[in-house]
């Protein structure tokens, strides 16, 4: 039995018929969880609890495993608490010579156009649930209320030019480190 302990800001709501559990947070955020396993809300001490009984017919070999259904779930409550409770956000660099990012207003929609050492321009039409702005041409900001949707758009970007091992150069999260290799003797 694994225990989670809630802040006083967030409300639970929990539907025991369809096993689904809603978590309110402060800044009007809700989020809805389809639960596999039984929980126990314990109001007084702001505790839920997550108990090894299953809730739908399980297998003999995912009964075996029920062990990692009980983290997974604790896990995903602990997530969408979080997402409920404050604004996530992610920070890139762009880092080389002519390496640059910029925001173009078209006719319908907001694009991000990438300058990073191609013979072309990359644009890139971000999610809609998502807040993107620069706040330099080389540094870009991705905030919004899903930590899975921030981290996939991110990585996204990241992939169009990934830093390399002897200068450094490339998009970079902001708190990362590239460990730089010494290039060949002459």
């Amino acid at each position: 039995m694994e225990q989670i302990k809630i802040s006083t800001n967030n409300t639970i709501l929990y539907n025991n018929k369809k096993n689904i559990l809603t978590i309110l947070g402060p800044l009007n955020k809700k989020k809805s969880l389809k639960l596999k396993l039984k929980i126990n809300i314990l109001n007084k001490k702001q505790i839920i609890q997550v108990l090894p009984i299953p809730l739908i017919k399980l297998s003999n070999s995912e009964k075996k495993k029920i062990n990692s259904l009980i983290g997974t779930t604790v896990a995903l409550i602990k997530q969408s608490i979080l997402e409920t409770s404050s604004t996530l956000y992610q920070k890139l660099k762009f880092i080389g010579v002519g390496y640059r990012i910029f925001e173009v207003e078209s006719v319908k929609n907001k694009l991000l156009m990438l300058k990073v050492g191609y013979s072309h321009l990359i644009y890139i039409k971000p999610p809609k649930n998502l807040n993107i702005f620069c706040l330099k041409t080389t540094k870009l900001f991705i905030s919004g209320s899903s930590y899975s949707n921030i981290t996939q758009t991110s990585s996204v970007i990241r992939s169009y030019k990934t830093p390399e091992p002897y200068k450094g150069k490339g998009i970079l999260y902001d708190n990362e480190l590239v460990k730089l290799k010494k290039g060949k003797k002459v």
